[in-house]
């Protein structure tokens, strides 16, 4: 990945619009382009300056006189396109029936006894055909790759070679290497309950020091790396507690894991994530980057408990400028 294109995805990731699937690259490509990594510095630096804008609250007066005028408004206005007219035709049946439930039980009616007949007529049909005998057995998974389809002599019959994906169990140890190359694919997978498990046990598997340094190559993407990524880019909140847990013994040692801890306090929108990230901070309160980010926050942040931990992690916020 190239710096430019990486430019182009920093954006879409400060307005989390960047598909899971690119987030891993992009990662590996910051991890050795501190250029890049300014960029998003800056992006999310903006992006948090935007969000600490309060927006003016509407008086329920102005909303009112608003509603009015735009009913006035519909009112006036004629009647629009055909393809409006045809949409406001569709709605308007579809409130009609309904608002009538016995021709709504009329309908549904039909249509089971439609469907029950079809279900009878085609069940007769398929006995008195020809039954098909399949060649091997076919074992359970999706279908993966169609390798070839062969005509027969019965045109209604054809012969088809593919493969199929059949699911599979891995039970050992967190520090087996197998382990650690599923639970990092794991992190890939679209229900956020399979990645917070899946950051657990990286996070339990660092802990305990296995697999935690960081990679001697840009695209060697290890466990301490992983985290780094989850902390940073997913979305649900449960899944980056679970990263900062396994991230905890590494912020006194690791400045690429405080900065990330410190962006999370500045810019995470959990509550529970900012509240973590303070309590990790405290031991080393002493680094300068990491006071003045506690003294922002405790005057900036929106939720009252976080300002009052950070001013408390602290201790004396006079000698602070």
């Amino acid at each position: 990945m190239t710096c430019d294109q990486a430019k182009d995805q920093l954006v879409l990731l400060t307005y989390e619009e960047l598909p899971e699937a690119q987030q891993a690259a992009l990662a590996l490509h910051m991890h050795g382009c501190p250029a890049c990594e300014q960029e998003l510095a800056a992006l999310n630096s903006f992006s948090a300056v935007m969000l600490a804008d309060t927006v003016p609250d509407l008086s329920p007066n102005l909303l009112a006189a608003a509603r009015m005028r735009l009913d006035d408004a519909l009112d006036e206005a004629g009647p629009g396109s055909w393809f409006e007219r045809l949409r406001l035709g569709a709605v308007r049946t579809w409130q009609h029936l309904y608002a009538a439930p016995a021709l709504a039980t009329f309908l549904i009616g039909t249509g089971f006894l439609s469907g029950n007949l079809l279900t009878r007529y085609q069940a007769a049909n398929a006995a008195q055909s020809t039954p098909v005998q399949q060649v091997g057995t076919m074992p359970q998974g999706s279908i993966g790759t169609v390798s070839n389809i062969t005509r027969t002599g019965d045109p209604d019959v054809v012969e088809v070679n593919y493969d199929r994906v059949v699911p599979m169990t891995f039970r050992g140890r967190i520090d087996e290497p197998e382990a650690r190359r599923l639970l990092m694919a794991a992190q890939k997978s679209t229900d956020s309950a399979v990645r917070m498990d899946g950051v657990g046990y990286l996070a339990r598997a660092c802990d305990a020091g296995h697999m935690c340094e960081h990679g001697s190559q840009a695209e060697d993407l290890t466990v301490r790396d992983a985290l780094l990524v989850r902390l940073s880019y997913d979305k649900s909140p449960a899944v980056r507690l679970k990263a900062l847990e396994g991230l905890k013994r590494f912020v006194a040692e690791d400045q690429k894991v405080r900065d990330a801890v410190l962006q999370a306090l500045m810019s995470d929108r959990s509550a529970d994530v900012r509240k973590e990230a303070i309590g990790m901070l405290v031991p080393v309160q002493g680094d300068s980057s990491v006071r003045q980010v506690l003294h922002t926050v405790s005057t900036q942040d929106s939720n009252p408990y976080i300002r009052n931990a950070s001013m408390q992690a602290l201790g004396n916020v006079d000698g602070i400028q």
